[in-house]
């Protein structure tokens, strides 16, 4: 009689210890879900705001986003090229246009340590900055409003291709053009001195890969179904395309005839 009422109250204690650890864990896990989803909703939402906003506070002379540069980045060792990501800061009120103090800001949160033999840079970025050190001479690479998170630079014999994935229009229609809407590969030639951009209509470019040790890409891009503005990979399709670098011209890897039998077979009319 004892040893079954002592086993009951072990039995007890190890389940009062079991309820207790589920609902900690139950806990942490909701709190670690919640964080990762603020998280990802401040990524998305320090993009640059869309025409359409800029056109309400132009009407008042006012404006809600700032210009804030980033340390350099070492491109290029032997000749002394750096760049120098553009990002931007968006004000906890409207100010007026033609306000100069406070203006401009520096940041350097995404550059803790040396970052010269890093092919990637990360952050929020409105444009880049090329800037030649020996000569003392900068150019910008967008003349126009446009949103991007990731610079990669890639090494090759004769030149350095610096590739980001770029948002230039608020194709979702939630007021600000940011890394929800359609994105282009824009890529741009050190040796060239030229920007050049890659994208189709209604399309976004999800990834890209370059081939062998060529500049030429593979392109994959995300077809948007539904129609509403942004691409979402668990429910849209994607085709892949090829890149020639040279002549500027996409085609299809994957011919029309193999496309059309590989959709058939899949949806059962295929005779």
């Amino acid at each position: 009689m004892k040893i079954e009422k002592y086993n009951q109250r072990i039995l007890a204690v190890l389940g009062t210890v079991g309820v207790i650890f589920l609902i900690v864990a139950l806990i942490a896990f909701i709190s670690i879900t919640i964080m990762e989803h603020q998280r990802f909703d401040e990524d998305v939402e320090t993009g640059i705001l869309s025409d359409e906003k800029i056109e309400e506070l132009q009407k008042e002379n006012k404006r809600e986003q700032v210009i804030s540069y980033e340390n350099p980045r070492l491109i290029d060792t032997l000749n002394s090229v750096y760049i120098i990501p553009v990002s931007h800061k968006t004000l906890n009120e409207p100010e007026d246009i033609g306000k100069t103090l406070n203006a401009f800001s520096s940041s350097d949160s995404y550059e803790k340590s040396d970052s010269r033999y890093s092919s990637y840079h990360y952050g929020v970025f409105n444009n880049l900055i090329v800037y030649d050190a020996k000569k003392g001479l900068n150019k910008n690479l967008f003349d126009k409003r446009v949103n991007f998170n990731q610079i990669k630079a890639e090494y090759f014999d004769n030149d350095i291709l610096v590739l980001m994935k770029v948002s230039e229009k608020d194709t979702y229609k939630d007021g600000v053009i940011n890394l929800l809407d359609f994105k282009k590969l824009y890529i741009y030639s050190f040796e060239k001195k030229e920007l050049k951009d890659i994208g189709i209509e209604g399309m976004e470019v999800v990834s890209y890969k370059f081939i062998n040790d060529e500049k030429d890409l593979t392109i994959l891009f995300g077809i948007d179904k539904n129609e509403d503005g942004k691409y979402e990979d668990y429910n849209e399709p994607t085709m892949i395309k090829r890149y020639d670098f040279s002549s500027g011209k996409l085609t299809d890897v994957v011919d029309e005839k193999i496309n059309s039998e590989l959709q058939k077979t899949l949806e059962g009319t295929k005779k």
